[in-house]
């Protein structure tokens, strides 16, 4: 592997433990349930999940889930 590439290789991994580098915009999530799986979406600020409790919520477990694996790297969500 030439030096450029080792290079690359480990500025990926310092941005990787920053955090605070990354900003999601959008992206759609499958998570797998205890009972059934959930589709959760973030977009344009917002939260969406098909699981019953977050329709009449707002939030829901994957939701919160979500939130937390990617603590830093969201903007904070309007309310549902």
């Amino acid at each position: 592997m030439d030096s450029g590439m080792i290079g690359k290789i480990e500025k990926a991994k310092r941005y990787a433990q920053e955090r605070n580098r990354f900003r999601f915009e959008a992206f759609t999530v499958n998570i797998k349930g205890e009972n059934n799986d959930h589709r959760v979406s973030f977009s344009d600020n917002r939260w969406m999940c098909d699981c019953n409790f977050f329709h009449t919520r707002g939030v829901c477990t994957h939701t919160m889930a979500l939130e937390e694996v990617l603590k830093g790297m969201l903007p904070i969500p309007v309310e549902a």
